[in-house]
């Protein structure tokens, strides 16, 4: 008996102690968070460090290459460029705090945001219309496939032309971008979903728009949104470029008026403002995906 009785202590002390709610996988997912935070910031922590040496042993000019130390030494001095009411350069007079440096970074997400969703959701229809009615691919894809390898720059008087300075000419610019490519990716999910699908669904009764919305939708949608997310920083060149020369605001604006005046502090703080926020923007996104995309694996979503 005492024997069986010391047995079970050390069987008892032996066996894992499993926390309760599942904290194991949530704790390994912290870990993980951390881990590639960390590598984030080493990585962060490299570029400044090799630019604070530059600058230190005097490789970098402080006046045309301030290194971060210098220009966010006095952030004051930079937000008073910065206009919230429109996200307009130079308006001295109304900026001046961290709210009108947000403003203006909102103005420039909404047109890249409302740009994207325009250019995927006509991009969906289209694409599905070519493939799916007969007349319409006939009289659309020759448009699309001539259309598509024009720069979104090159679009730039068309759309000061058609909708003159504001944020639509900048709405349309991130349409452009994003609407030609999507529609080509759209047909080219759709050639690739298995024919057994189809088939298996016409067998068991389901209609045409059944097998639009149950099998080919949710086959395509995952690489749609991976060819989405590789476009988003081409999305974000073209509303800075519609900004800096078309739009008069935004944070294009803010670094082109920067360059006029030979401001290297405001075109490097600016530049930090757009690195940042192209980050969350596409974190924001891959979070979306994860939540849109809920019948995909983790680890078949795409996210970086």
């Amino acid at each position: 008996m005492a024997i069986s009785d010391t047995g079970s202590r050390r069987m008892r002390r032996a066996a894992p102690r499993i926390p309760f709610g599942g904290w194991p996988e949530a704790g390994r997912a912290t870990g993980r968070a951390a881990i590639s935070a960390g590598w984030w910031c080493a990585s962060l922590g490299l570029l400044v460090g090799f630019w604070e040496l530059a600058w230190a042993v005097g490789w970098a000019n402080p006046i045309l290459l301030p290194p971060p130390h210098i220009f966010l030494a006095d952030l004051t001095d930079q937000f008073r460029y910065f206009d919230p009411t429109g996200g307009r350069a130079g308006a001295m007079g109304e900026g001046g705090s961290v709210w009108s440096v947000l403003g203006v970074v909102g103005w420039t997400t909404m047109r890249v945001t409302v740009g994207l969703v325009l250019g995927f959701v006509l991009s969906l229809f289209v694409g599905v219309a070519i493939r799916y009615f007969d007349v319409v691919g006939k009289l659309t894809l020759p448009l699309v496939t001539i259309l598509a390898p024009i720069s979104p720059v090159a679009w730039i008087p068309v759309a000061v032309f058609l909708f003159g300075i504001g944020n639509a000419p900048a709405i349309f610019l991130v349409f452009v971008a994003i609407f030609f490519v999507m529609t080509l990716s759209t047909l080219t999910q759709i050639d690739q979903v298995p024919k057994e699908y189809i088939q298996l669904a016409r067998t068991v009764g389901a209609s045409k728009r059944q097998i639009y919305r149950h099998v080919i939708l949710p086959a395509i949608l995952p690489g749609l949104f991976v060819t989405l997310r590789m476009n988003l920083f081409a999305a974000w060149m073209v509303v800075l470029i519609a900004e800096a020369v078309g739009v008069g605001s935004g944070l294009g604006q803010v670094t082109m008026m920067a360059r006029n005046t030979f401001n290297a502090s405001l075109v490097f703080f600016t530049m930090t403002l757009i690195g940042l926020t192209g980050f969350l923007f596409d974190k924001a996104f891959g979070l979306i995906q994860r939540k849109v995309l809920w019948w995909v694996g983790p680890s078949n979503v795409g996210g970086l």
